[in-house]
């Protein structure tokens, strides 16, 4: 259960976090002094505490930061403060604070930056195993896969983790990127330092250079009081700019010189500021392309291109889907979800022969599904959603506990890209079509473009051009 610690002096503040933060699973801890506060968190050991700026009787916030900082490095601290030029919150935040809220603060928007301070709580937390996992070890997370291919992204991350090289990491979604990430930051030297993750597709364009290098009082509209950036707060830490294939170009230049040299201003500022920030980058776009076609700067991709890590699609490693599946029942077990004990052969193999186009993410999403929806204790061909199944006939002798009114239809290829682009807009049925084709021919023919084009019913010229278009040729190292 998650704990949340609150420290202010004003009962009715206290009472108010009691009332719109206590859950099920979250449990709200107050303390009206400091002393309280700091002797609380060093029994409950909360995973956030938020805590206001004036306590009264001479105390400080700044006091309680300082304290919870040197019993834990990694403590996650939001302030409240009621005076929204204070200096003392951008001091605080300047000191390792995560985040400062306005008082009288609106409950919407304070439920947003707690839900996000737990988020990169755990993330900071739950260390990330990148070696294959025994059955007797027990990790909070990890990467998990057996095939060729995990292998070889479990020894590049060996290879550059305890180094201060920028990463990009590459991979469709939901193949593990964040994980990939948060591992790089585990077995580093930064390790005891801050992490923050950041979705630049996710933050509109007007805003993102704001939450990454912080704004100045009066810099636009809305803009009451100086920020901190992310920049500025991960310094000696590490920062997970996610989705970068998304970033604005205006912003590429400047985390481009921030990479350089470290320095950047704040929006509205003159001021140049220094951060000793690891840059960890993520897309799900082919970069190589976005660069030919002027939507990504040639050189912020080589500084980002230090070291790539780039993670194969589930369906090109369908070795590790009975790993995951045992994995991801091993966890909902541990966590009190789930009294499953195994699935079935004929599920299994279903499972295996579906192309996944949502990855290990949608794998994990339908485990999780036909575990709370499985009658027995074992996950059968019928728990499973429609899409699922498969035609192909069990080995001779194999054992199977599927049962007489498991209905079991041939899945249709079309139909699942359909029901994808359906669900993400952002989707493109024939780009997506075309691009797997050629790299699965290429992958086919170890890279043979003469095979490969014969196999696709094309000239090498058109395979040559396409190759191009795609970014397949650095992915696959195609000379």
């Amino acid at each position: 259960m998650e704990k949340i610690l609150v420290i202010d002096d004003e009962q009715d503040v206290l009472y108010s976090f009691r009332r719109s933060l206590d859950a099920s699973e979250r449990e709200v801890l107050t303390a009206a002094t400091l002393q309280d506060g700091i002797e609380i968190f060093r029994r409950q050991k909360p995973d956030i505490t938020v805590c206001d700026i004036r306590l009264g009787a001479g105390a400080s916030g700044l006091d309680v930061l300082t304290q919870i900082r040197q019993l834990d490095p990694k403590a996650t601290v939001i302030l409240m403060t009621a005076y929204g030029t204070s200096q003392t919150a951008i001091e605080a935040m300047k000191r390792g604070a995560y985040d400062y809220i306005l008082k009288p603060f609106d409950v919407p928007k304070m439920k947003a930056l707690i839900e996000a301070a737990l988020k990169a709580a755990r993330d900071m937390r739950q260390v990330v195993s990148y070696e294959p996992l025994l059955a007797s070890e027990e990790h909070a997370e990890g990467i998990v896969g057996r095939s060729e291919a995990m292998q070889t992204v479990f020894k590049r991350i060996g290879q550059v983790a305890h180094t201060d090289a920028t990463v990009l990491i590459t991979g469709e979604s939901g193949t593990g990127k964040e994980l990939v990430a948060r591992a790089l930051y585990h077995h580093s030297p930064r390790a005891e330092k801050v992490f923050m993750a950041i979705n630049c597709a996710a933050i509109p364009e007007n805003l993102l250079e704001s939450e990454l290098f912080g704004h100045e009082r009066g810099a636009f509209t809305g803009a009451t009081q100086q920020r901190i950036g992310k920049f500025e707060q991960c310094d000696g830490g590490t920062l997970f700019l996610d989705e970068i294939g998304d970033m604005p170009l205006l912003t590429q230049s400047k985390i481009l010189r921030v990479l350089q040299n470290g320095e950047f201003q704040r929006v509205g500022g003159s001021q140049t500021l220094k951060a000793d920030a690891r840059v960890i980058a993520a897309t799900n776009k082919p970069l190589e392309q976005l660069v030919a076609g002027k939507q990504f700067r040639e050189d912020l991709f080589y500084r980002l291109n230090v070291v790539r890590v780039h993670l194969p699609p589930l369906r090109e490693r369908r070795d590790d889907v009975a790993v995951l599946v045992d994995y991801f029942l091993q966890r909902l077990r541990k966590d009190g979800k789930s009294r499953i004990r195994g699935i079935a052969t004929d599920a299994l193999r279903s499972l295996e022969a579906y192309p996944w186009p949502g990855n290990v993410r949608e794998l994990e999403n339908v485990v999780q599904r036909a575990a709370i929806l499985a009658k027995s204790d074992m996950i059968l061909q019928g728990d499973l959603p429609a899409e699922i199944f498969q035609t192909a006939p069990a080995p001779a002798g194999a054992p199977t506990q599927a049962t007489a009114t498991a209905p079991v239809v041939e899945a249709d290829p079309a139909q699942i890209l359909f029901d994808r682009a359906k669900r993400d807009p952002q989707f493109k049925i024939i780009p997506w079509v075309e691009r797997e084709l050629i790299r699965q021919a290429l992958v086919e023919t170890k890279g043979n473009q003469v095979q490969a084009s014969k196999l696709l019913g094309i000239t090498r010229a058109t395979l040559r051009k396409r190759v191009d278009k795609f970014g397949i040729k650095r992915e696959l190292n195609i000379s």
